[in-house]
C-alpha cells in the first residue's frame, strides 16, 4: 500500500451549494477522505469522473451526485494520479491507444466490413439451407394468391416446355402469372414464373423455352439466393418475405444478377436446348427484339431485359449455337395456343392490378 499523503482540496458536497474547505487524504485505497471545518465525508475513486482543467486545478464530479464537484491541485502524486479519471477527448479506449492508432484500426475495420458486405453474398447464398430457400419461395407464391393460371392442356404444354430445358428428375416448379408485365422471375426454393405479358409477347415456343431455360438456370446454379442477398442484404432471411406482391415478387423481378451468372444461366439454357434438340434461334430471336435491332421495330419487351445485359451480345451467341443443327419444333402449334390462352381460359384466375 502506497504511503498516505494530504493536499488542499475545495468541494461541493451535492446537497447545498456551500464549498468546503479542507484536505483531501489518501492512503493508498480506493476511497478519498475529505475533511474540512464544515463537512466531512468519503468519495469512492470509482464514483469519480473527470470535470475539466481550470487554472492549475483539477475538477471532478460524481457520476452518483450530480451537483457534487471535487476540485484539487493539478501537482498531484502519481500514485493518486493513476486512479483518478483522465481527461477523455475521443473515448477511453481511442484515449488510451491514441488518436492515430484508433484511426488505423477503426479504417481497417471498416474496409473489412465493406469488404465483407461485398462478398458475402457470393459465398453465403449458395449455402444458405435449401430447406429455408423453399419455404420462403412458397411464401413468395403465396403472397400471389389465385393469380397463377391454370388449364389442363396449358399446363401439359408448360410441363412439356419444361422437359425441354430442365430434364433433371426433380424438376424446378414453373408456373403462368396472370400478370401483364413482360417479363419472367426465378424464385427462391426452386420455382420460376413467366408472365402472361411475356407469354403474349412471344412468338414462337422456341422463344419461350429459352426464357424458361435461363431462369432455370438461375435456380439449378443457385443464383436465386445471392442476388437476394445483394439486393436486399441479410433482412431478406430474418425477416422472410413481404406480405405485398409488388414487395416479393416484383421486387425479385426487378433485380440484377452479375454478368457471370447471366452467362452461366443463357449457357445452361443453351446446353439444355441442345440435349434437347430444340432450336436456339427463338431464344436469338427473341433477344434481337429485346434490344430493338430491327429498323421501324418497337422494343415491347422491357420488362425482363431491365436487368439483363446487352441483347444483342446474347443473340450472337444463341445464334452461333444454332450452326449446323437440325431441330424439331418443342411444342406444336396446338400446345403453344393453349399456354398462351390459359390465363383468358382459368376462369378462376384472378386479374392483378398493380394499382
Amino acid at each position: 500500500m502506497e504511503r498516505a499523503f494530504q493536499t488542499p482540496a475545495q468541494w461541493y458536497d451535492g446537497h447545498s451549494a456551500v464549498r468546503h474547505e479542507g484536505e483531501a487524504t489518501w492512503d493508498g485505497r480506493d476511497k478519498l477522505s475529505l475533511r474540512g471545518f464544515t463537512s466531512e465525508m468519503e468519495v469512492e475513486l470509482s464514483d469519480l469522473e473527470y470535470g475539466e482543467h481550470r487554472g492549475g486545478q483539477l475538477v471532478y464530479r460524481s457520476s452518483g451526485q450530480p451537483d457534487f464537484r471535487l476540485i484539487l491541485p493539478e501537482d498531484l502524486p502519481p500514485g493518486l494520479a493513476a486512479h483518478l479519471p483522465e481527461k477523455q477527448t475521443y473515448g477511453a479506449w481511442v484515449d488510451k491507444l491514441g488518436l492515430g492508432k484508433a484511426t488505423a484500426i477503426f479504417a481497417a475495420f471498416s474496409i473489412g466490413a465493406v469488404a465483407l458486405f461485398m462478398t458475402a453474398p457470393e459465398w453465403l447464398g449458395p449455402r444458405i439451407p435449401q430447406s429455408w430457400e423453399r419455404n420462403l419461395g412458397d411464401a413468395m407464391v403465396g403472397d400471389l394468391g389465385n393469380r397463377l393460371c391454370s388449364t389442363p392442356q396449358g399446363d401439359a404444354a408448360l410441363a412439356k416446355l419444361l422437359d425441354a430445358v430442365d430434364p433433371e428428375d426433380q424438376q424446378v416448379r414453373a408456373g403462368v402469372a396472370n400478370i401483364g408485365m413482360v417479363n419472367a422471375v426465378a424464385l427462391p426454393g426452386g420455382q420460376v414464373l413467366l408472365f402472361d405479358g411475356l407469354v403474349q409477347e412471344a412468338e414462337t415456343p422456341e422463344e419461350l423455352a429459352g426464357v424458361l431455360g435461363h431462369e432455370v438456370g438461375h435456380v439449378r446454379e443457385r443464383h436465386v439466393m445471392t442476388a437476394l442477398l445483394r439486393q436486399f442484404g441479410l433482412s431478406i432471411l430474418l425477416s422472410g418475405a413481404n406480405s405485398g406482391v409488388g414487395d416479393t415478387v416484383f421486387g425479385l423481378a426487378s433485380m440484377g444478377y452479375s454478368r457471370d451468372a447471366e452467362r452461366e444461366a443463357d449457357q445452361f439454357a443453351r446446353d439444355r436446348m441442345e440435349e434437347s434438340n430444340v432450336s436456339p434461334l427463338g431464344a436469338a430471336r427473341f433477344f434481337e427484339r429485346l434490344g430493338g435491332d430491327e429498323e421501324g421495330e418497337e422494343n415491347a419487351i422491357t420488362g425482363w431485359v431491365s436487368s439483363h445485359p446487352e441483347p444483342a451480345e446474347r443473340a450472337k451467341a444463341y445464334r452461333e449455337a444454332a450452326e449446323g443443327g437440325n431441330f424439331a419444333p418443342v411444342l406444336t402449334e396446338d400446345e403453344f395456343n393453349a399456354l398462351k390462352s390459359m390465363c383468358r381460359q382459368d376462369r378462376d384466375v384472378e386479374d392483378f392490378d398493380l394499382f
